[in-house]
């Protein structure tokens, strides 16, 4: 059986932590307790053994503590009084105190636990209140959002019938503004009816809106359209998220500034369906989370009235006392439990959602409220380790192969290392990310880091850490495979024309796998990851998310493995494979010039991304980080400039732009990243909250991290003199390091991040709500 410490523990919500019952320092008192009551046994023995002049003075206090008990009669500890108090405002509050009937000198650790206990109930009372004002605020708000959504829907049909019914100009029309960076929103000014028939029907939308919290302008003041109908001001708050709206954000944003004049109306902007869709979408999204918040916060309540269980009846047993009945009647009483706001409020949502976003479908409702999580398969732990012994017996086989066959004899290792190493490193290191990826996601499920809510994934269809170990050993053992089939066809004297396709179509079919419609093989995340590539690639149009900018640190790391790309693409491209001429790549101005292309490709996105967040949050520290990137690009460009211009001038240019990034990049590892090197934390040069209980680790991880950020230097030295096989295996070993140290640095990143959460009790995210009236901006 389970212990309930480590049930709570598994249980409880990571970034509400804190807020919790202290479930463990409470059973340490309640250990007191029982230590304070064996050491008060041993001395009511120690009396009644021999003979000595305090012997009388034991015996009168037991006779008079006895008779006190008896005199009672009550086997409880304290007695629960019901409390009326002043509060704020002159507000009379309803609270309740105890007092304790059987509190002698020798029993202070039972007081001690109960004012422990007290101030733990104080502290979840306060906490659920807090959350349950503001879930309530934003159901209140989510609520009037979806009714001003219900009422323009029939303002959008009846304007496009009447489009349809004549070609002249229609009766909405809206001004593009962006008064804010962050946002893509559009001022919509309404002019309805033009015929006298069509008035009653104006005259109910506009009373509607107004109901929902449209404001007008007064009368006196307010514009008016040729047939005397207001005009009405709104807004629909779009976030820029995609490259449109953030070049349509822009643009309106430098017209303001050049005319400088806001509301000024642009001709052809009107509501759409496609925007309405996109307000219906987000307000979709709210509700979702609003429910996923009601959902942990009835969970938050149920845990510590279970905790508030266990540990009184823990006491009951240490104390042979019958606290918890009194005590539980107070809990029970408690805003926390007694509160049925959440509930009730988690029914309305269930029910609005159903009926305007499921087609009154509940089913399909409770799709999007309450999305099923797959469970674990043995099936998937099976097949990890029949891949890992498959891969482990074929590289075996592979190694006794090449050795045999003399492969890597000087004769033949320059043909081998140029049409195989490329293809099949690039794998082996996509396989090595997969591994540490595996490993993050299993050290972030131990230490309670919620990566799902942090990167926004889908927890029904997010990666689990099994998964990620499966595509790794399943990847890497098809590409054992095919390097044993190659060397076995090589052995057997085939032409290598024909051979040397092997690795182009293993290539073919792992990009066939990636972009396969069918859903097999984890689907929706091979299309996630489509997806977040799209939008670095497309740096800076999209919107930056946690996921967005944490690939593209994976992808710096990983420009070894872009340049093998580049020279598989050329290599089939160019039918290279066909006349064993190496050179035609190698030798050409494009391909020269591309290296610099892809070497700068992932700093030059991640710069991009940090110039987006800075455009939305207007805050310094991303055009700081985005000077970390760019002084990446010069050391990478200087170091391939030496690398082909080899002299001392290039050499110490390599150096002093290596040494500068690498100095930048260490500062905003330790500082920024991980939040650590804080000198005034009490964990000294750490930082104040740790999720690893040993703090060795940090200082270890802090010198792997300085070690392994240093080891350009051996590609600008050169220390040692090698030949073409031990050169690639070199530049292999580097490469493979550096994603080491990727997936390493992967862990303290996020767990900064949640730390950051948890410091904010931020378990829900916030999602922009579409509609805002005019006069609210100020």
């Amino acid at each position: 059986m389970v212990k309930f410490s480590k049930e709570l523990e598994a249980e409880l919500i990571p970034e509400w932590k804190d807020a919790f019952v202290n479930y463990w320092i409470l059973k340490k008192h309640v250990k007191n307790v029982k230590l304070s009551r064996k050491s008060h046994l041993v001395q009511d023995k120690t009396c009644g053994i021999g003979r000595s002049i305090f012997n009388p003075i034991c015996i009168f206090a037991n006779k008079i503590s006895q008779t006190v008990h008896n005199a009672r009669g009550d086997p409880d500890l304290f007695q629960v009084k019901r409390k009326i108090s002043q509060g704020e405002e002159g507000v009379e509050e309803e609270g309740y105190e105890k007092e304790l009937l059987q509190l002698f000198s020798e029993e202070d650790e039972i007081q001690l636990f109960f004012e422990r206990l007290d101030e733990e109930l104080e502290k979840v009372n306060k906490f659920y209140e807090a959350r349950e004002t503001e879930f309530l605020e934003r159901g209140e708000l989510l609520n009037k959002q979806l009714q001003l959504l219900v009422d323009l829907k029939p303002v959008l049909s009846d304007r496009r019938r009447k489009l349809s019914s004549r070609s002249s100009s229609g009766f909405l029309s809206r001004s593009y503004s962006s008064s804010t960076r962050n946002s893509d929103f559009s001022e919509t000014q309404s002019e309805f009816s033009d015929t006298p028939t069509e008035t009653s029907q104006t005259d109910d939308v506009i009373a509607a809106l107004e109901k929902n919290g449209i404001n007008f302008i007064n009368s006196a003041t307010r514009s008016k359209t040729k047939m005397g109908k207001p005009k009405m001001t709104m807004r629909i708050n779009i976030p820029a998220t995609t490259p449109t709206r953030t070049i349509a954000a822009v643009t309106s944003m430098l017209w303001e500034d050049l005319v400088n004049n806001p509301k000024k109306e642009s001709p052809g902007d009107c509501i759409n369906r496609k925007k309405i869709q996109c307000a219906e979408k987000m307000i979709r999204g709210a509700f979702v989370e609003l429910y996923r918040g009601l959902g942990l916060l009835k969970r938050y309540s149920s845990l510590n009235m279970m905790a508030f269980i266990k540990i009184l009846k823990k006491f009951d047993k240490v104390s042979n006392q019958q606290a918890s009945a009194s005590y539980l009647k107070m809990v029970k009483e408690s805003h926390f439990i007694s509160s049925d706001k959440v509930v009730r409020l988690m029914d309305e949502v269930e029910s609005l959602f159903t009926q305007h976003f499921a087609n009154n479908d509940r089913k399909k409702a409770m799709k999007f409220l309450r999305p099923q999580q797959n469970k674990d398969s043995h099936m998937v732990t099976f097949f990890v380790g029949l891949f890992t012994g498959s891969f482990v017996t074929l590289f075996t086989v592979y190694a006794i192969l090449a050795h045999i066959s003399g492969m890597f004899s000087p004769r033949s290792e320059k043909d081998y290392m140029e049409t195989v190493y490329p293809v099949f490193s690039m794998f082996a290191l996509l396989s090595l990310h997969l591994f540490m990826y595996g490993c993050n996601l299993f050290l972030w499920k131990s230490t309670r880091i919620n990566h799902n809510f942090i990167f926004e994934l889908q927890p029904n269809t997010a990666l689990k850490y099994r998964d990620a170990f499966l595509i790794c050993t399943s990847l890497m053992t098809a590409v054992v495979t095919a390097l044993v089939i190659h060397l076995i066809l090589l052995s057997n004297n085939l032409p290598p024309t024909q051979v040397d396709a092997i690795p182009g179509v293993l290539l073919l079919l792992s990009l066939a796998l990636l972009i396969c419609p069918l859903n097999i093989f984890y689907r929706p995340t091979r299309y996630n990851f489509l997806k977040v590539m799209r939008n670095i690639i497309c740096s800076p149009f999209y919107k930056v998310l946690m996921v967005d900018f944490f690939m593209a640190d994976q992808l710096t790391s990983q420009i070894p493995l872009l340049r093998h790309m580049e020279s598989t693409a050329c290599y089939f491209i160019a039918g290279s494979f066909k006349t064993h001429r190496y050179a035609t790549c190698k030798s050409g101005k494009m391909y020269r010039e591309l290296a610099y292309v892809i070497s700068f490709a992932p700093y030059y996105w991640r710069a991009m991304q940090c110039a987006r967040r800075w455009f939305d949050e207007c805050d310094v520290n991303h055009l700081a980080n985005l000077g970390k990137y760019v002084s990446a690009m010069v050391a990478a460009g200087a170091r391939i400039t030496y690398a082909r211009n080899p002299s001392d001038f290039w050499m110490i240019i390599a150096l002093v732009t290596s040494l500068v990034a690498t100095v930048y990049q260490l500062y905003w590892d330790f500082v920024k990243d991980w939040g650590l090197l804080n000198p005034k934390s009490r964990n000294p040069w750490l930082r104040d909250n740790l999720i690893l209980r040993n703090k060795c680790i940090y200082y270890i991880s802090i010198a792997f991290n300085l070690v392994l950020r240093v080891a350009w230097v051996e590609t600008v030295m050169h220390f040692n003199n090698v030949g073409i096989f031990e050169s690639r295996m070199l530049d292999f070993l580097l490469a493979s390091l550096e994603v080491i140290r990727r997936g390493h640095w992967n862990y303290y990143r996020l767990e900064n991040e949640h730390l950051n959460n948890a410091g904010k009790f931020r378990a829900v995210k916030t999602v922009p709500l579409p509609f805002r009236d005019i006069d609210s901006d100020g």
